[in-house]
């Protein structure tokens, strides 16, 4: 009796086990119904989250790294083309340290806007929800949060507006 216990539990553990290794399946696109639930640590040492997202707002959240060179690109062209875009509210997020983080703040000056919000994501909560492989990555979400498009290498501000406005 004691030896079918013993293998009854092992045999569950590795069935978990195995189901939880071998789901290769992004956890956004088994629901693209709605944002991933996230808490971020602001440059002010605050924090925020999905609830505050501002409703009726398309969303784009950005993973990036700091020191990466194309998110430094994507955010200065961003930056010069918040105007075009200020309808959009933008989540930028990384696992980074937020010295590094608040310092690329500062250096493409992403504080002045009220529609960004940017931390460190301390849970690595976005990027295992969508399986981040580069940076930067983007999702982009409608005004009713709605998985629009991921874009796993990021792209330009033309794209975004486009796609967002193909959506009104």
């Amino acid at each position: 009796m004691k030896n079918i216990l013993i293998f009854i539990l092992v045999a569950f553990n590795i069935h978990f086990v195995s189901a939880q290794e071998f789901d290769t399946i992004p956890k956004y696109q088994k629901d693209s119904s709605h944002l991933p639930k996230f808490t971020v640590l602001l440059t002010d040492s605050s924090y925020s989250n999905d609830k505050k997202i501002p409703d009726n707002k398309p969303v784009v959240i950005i993973y990036f790294s700091p020191e990466c060179g194309h998110c430094q690109i994507t955010a200065d062209e961003f930056r010069t083309r918040m105007k075009d875009m200020r309808d959009i509210y933008f989540v930028w997020v990384s696992y980074y340290p937020l010295p590094e983080i608040k310092e690329f703040a500062n250096k493409f000056r992403l504080q002045q806007f009220n529609n960004i919000m940017i931390g460190r994501d301390e849970n690595y909560t976005i990027p295992s929800f969508f399986k981040v492989q580069y940076t930067p990555y983007m999702a982009v979400y409608n005004k009713e949060h709605h998985l629009i498009k991921t874009y796993p290498q990021g792209t330009e501000a033309d794209t975004l507006i486009d796609l967002i406005k193909s959506q009104e």
